[in-house]
């Protein structure tokens, strides 16, 4: 009896497992975009050193094919978080509301139903099992009652203190016990055969209602089967054909790259085939000898500092600074990194994220590939492009760094386990700490009791009131 409340909670569990499900692909479409925003990241940062540094000619170009390759990746990657967000997971939440309706009262239209189906086909036949337990307890006892009326009996007859009246009583009792005896005995038998005999309906009416059961189950199973077949075809990359273009494009791009033909290119642009520029006879002119002013010579400083005015009418250019520009830039680059959160949606981030990267590119690489070089040479290796803090990698692109929030104490609903390093585990049951609201993906910042600070899904806690 009461039993069934097993199956009347698997609806329960039905809802709440649509939650868990649309949470799972939630969370996987969170990762999705974000590896779409670094990969966009990386080929643009690396698409502009490359065109800036001294590579040149087909290799050049089959270099930079791979930041067009993760370009179109990004895009595929934001397709398959739109898949999964816009069809399945809308999918689920819509058939959740179709399949559970909620009552005024709490809880779902659906268990109600069960629970009172069960209920009462179980009514009459736990009337009946109750009778039986009552006869069977009075049966026992005028047992036990006949057992004891016995045994006095038997030890009067060895006892010649008491009369023949006082004998003659306890031998009625013990034909009064028999006669219970016989009596409960056959009023357990018959509440039992009654019962034996409502067992069969009792059967019928009880597997009727959890057939039904049964079938609301099936449908969920059947509905969640079809719905990971559908994420599966979402995240099936390689039965995409213009994902398979893409590789194919590569290594075609690649496989244009010729030695020959850049060394030759080379030669004539860069080696002995280029055009000369010999040094010719120049007549004197008072338009080179002319000084500045000091309004040009003030307007000058503001923006440029000038390193030498050549006068012979050729303008040779000094050397680069890149030691001082590179030390004058590295604690940019250093705090850009520190408060760039690359979980964070594009949103979020707005216009800054491409100045960040403008940043980063000016100091991973010393060099350009236009790049004047001065007629004086050095061996002083003083210019190291590996230098700045960002190429040493001391900056973590993961630290985040937000304004404290208000703290409040909430409650874990369910279990979670952490599926990354910035994310806590608990239990259902457990107390922590929110220090930061939830953001658009639907993650807070909380902290355990033992001091652990990490995110968690907002939905599994409530707030401890």
């Amino acid at each position: 009896v009461g039993n069934y409340k097993r199956t009347v909670k698997r609806i329960d569990d039905g809802h709440r497992l649509c939650n868990d499900l649309m949470n799972c692909i939630h969370e996987r479409a969170r990762i999705e975009k974000v590896y779409a925003q670094q990969l966009t990241e990386w080929a643009k940062r690396w698409k502009q050193l490359v065109e800036k540094g001294p590579q040149y000619g087909t290799v050049e170009r089959a270099w930079c094919a791979f930041m067009s390759e993760a370009e179109k990746v990004s895009e595929l990657h934001l397709e398959v978080k739109g898949s999964l967000m816009n069809e399945d997971f809308e999918k689920i939440k819509n058939w959740q509301k179709e399949a559970f309706h909620k009552q005024m009262m709490g809880g779902f239209k659906e268990t109600k139903e069960a629970e009172d189906g069960f209920r009462k086909a179980q009514k009459p036949w736990a009337k009946k099992l109750k009778e039986v337990e009552a006869a069977k307890k009075a049966y026992h006892a005028a047992c036990k009652e006949e057992k004891l009326a016995i045994s006095r009996e038997t030890n009067s007859k060895a006892d010649p203190a008491l009369n023949p009246e006082q004998l003659k009583k306890l031998q009625d009792k013990v034909e009064r016990s028999k006669q219970d005896v016989l009596k409960t005995k056959e009023k357990y038998e018959k509440s039992l055969k009654e019962l034996d005999n409502a067992t069969p309906q009792y059967m019928e009416n009880m597997e009727q209602v959890f057939e039904q059961c049964q079938q609301f189950e099936e449908k969920r199973l059947r509905f969640f089967r079809e719905v990971l077949l559908e994420v599966q075809k979402h995240l099936d990359l390689s039965n995409v054909a213009s994902y398979k273009n893409i590789y194919r494009e590569l290594e075609q791009n690649i496989k244009t790259a010729d030695a020959v033909e850049d060394l030759r290119w080379f030669r004539a642009n860069q080696g002995p085939g280029m055009s000369m520029n010999w040094p010719q006879f120049e007549e004197w002119s008072a338009d080179l000898n002319r000084t500045l002013s000091r309004r040009e010579k003030k307007k000058a400083s503001d923006g440029v500092t000038l390193t030498g005015i050549n006068q012979t009418g050729e303008q040779v250019s000094q050397p680069n600074k890149h030691s001082s520009s590179l030390s004058a830039q590295s604690n940019t680059v250093q705090s850009v990194q520190s408060s760039y959160n690359p979980f964070e949606d594009e949103e979020d981030t707005g216009s800054t994220v491409s100045e960040k990267e403008d940043n980063k590119i000016k100091n991973v690489s010393s060099y350009e590939k236009n790049q004047n070089y001065p007629t004086d040479w050095s061996d002083e290796e003083s210019n190291n492009p590996f230098s700045s803090t960002d190429a040493n990698g001391d900056t973590n692109p993961f630290d985040e760094d937000t304004p404290p929030a208000m703290e409040v104490r909430v409650r874990a609903l369910y279990d979670y386990e952490g599926q990354e390093q910035d994310e806590l585990s608990f239990k259902a049951g457990d107390e922590l700490t929110k220090m930061e609201n939830e953001d658009e993906q639907g993650w807070c910042k909380g902290r355990l009791d033992n001091g652990q600070v990490g995110l968690y899904p907002a939905n599994y806690v409530e707030p401890i009131q």
